[in-house]
């Protein structure tokens, strides 16, 4: 059993991040910032696919009709990404947004980040101070050399004080590094400094392949030890395949588990079938499932139930036909053709 980190919870919409919160998945759409139809068209495949919260780029103010448009056509929580001109922050939270992301020291002085901070406080739209190894300060960067993980713990808990500074405390911090190491380093020192909730990712993580890999590493080994509150997996790809990956990594760490578990062997010699094509199958076919049980794709009538005994239900490929079974016992042989139809008939009765 995990024992998470003691984190302030905080309100985003109809969700909450920390305290005794689930760990929510994010990702952030990729459409031009003013193409509204495709910007609301890709939120709508986000929340279909299990995003759990959205982030759009608002640019300028004309992208703030964006804003409005996607928080009258999703249910899932919006936050508004921000740099450099306060007034777009002010107009997104007129617009309903809710969460704005942004560095308060790029904002401009004290009196911008001030108004923020006091129309995000009367409107109940919370903050994510966003940190990345790119955006640390120069006096910050000049003590330190170069964006280590101390030097974004810094940098990070210098905006989370200009906040503080106008009372405001309804705060998530990020502080993402393409390095790994980095960022799990940087989320460490701050998950020791402040109770705020923390936004986990590896940015610039790469493509769908090894930005996969080494988010699943960042992520996932700061989520075994308690440290996260939510994530976003930032991968090169399509929007919907960082949702897949966050809430796979959430599965994996052992933290979601109200949907399928899929296990498959490696396959080897005495395959008889496509078992790759097959476990990829089924992979996808059970991401509409919400049931929490275990599901065995094996290679092999003989070691197939055993081996996988532990399953609630699983197939195992034999010479043009395979087996059904559940926890170890056989239910029927069937054709190789009809082996995922009737596993899944097997888990719709579940």
């Amino acid at each position: 059993m995990i024992e998470r980190r003691e984190s302030k919870k905080i309100k985003v919409g109809n969700i909450f991040i920390g305290g005794k919160s689930p760990v929510s998945v994010q990702s952030m759409l990729n459409a031009e910032a003013h193409d509204i139809e495709k910007n609301v068209k890709q939120a709508k495949a986000l929340e279909k696919a299990g995003c759990e919260i959205i982030r759009v780029a608002v640019p300028d103010l004309e992208a703030v009709k964006t804003v409005a448009a996607l928080k009258e056509n999703v249910f899932v929580p919006i936050v508004a990404d921000i740099h450099f001109n306060y007034k777009i922050a002010l107009e997104c939270v007129e617009a309903g947004v809710d969460k704005v992301r942004i560095n308060p020291g790029n904002i401009g002085d004290d009196g911008n980040v001030k108004a923020v901070a006091e129309k995000c406080r009367a409107n109940g739209v919370p903050i994510r101070i966003g940190v990345n190894s790119g955006s640390v300060e120069k006096h910050i960067l000049a003590k330190y050399g170069a964006p280590t993980a101390q030097a974004m713990a810094e940098s990070a808990m210098y905006h989370v004080r200009l906040l503080e500074k106008f009372d405001f405390d309804d705060i998530v911090i990020s502080i993402k590094s393409s390095n790994v190491q980095t960022m799990i380093a940087a989320y460490k020192k701050v998950a020791a400094m402040c109770a705020y909730p923390l936004h986990l990712g590896v940015t610039e993580a790469g493509t769908r392949r090894m930005g996969m890999l080494k988010s699943a590493v960042g992520i996932g080994s700061l989520l075994t030890d308690g440290i996260g509150d939510t994530i976003r997996v930032s991968l090169t790809a399509d929007p919907i395949r960082e949702v897949y990956a966050g809430l796979d990594i959430l599965k994996a760490a052992g933290i979601r588990n109200d949907t399928p578990t899929l296990v498959s062997c490696p396959t080897c010699g005495r395959t008889k079938i496509d078992l790759i094509s097959l476990a990829e199958e089924v992979e996808e076919r059970l991401r509409s499932v919400k049931k929490p049980i275990k599901v065995a794709v094996m290679g092999c009538v003989v070691n197939g139930p055993g081996e996988a005994r532990e399953a609630d239900v699983g197939i195992a490929g034999g010479d043009g036909c395979g087996l059904v079974f559940s926890h170890g016992e056989i239910l029927r042989k069937v054709r190789e053709e009809e082996l995922v139809s009737e596993l899944m008939k097997e888990i719709d009765n579940l």
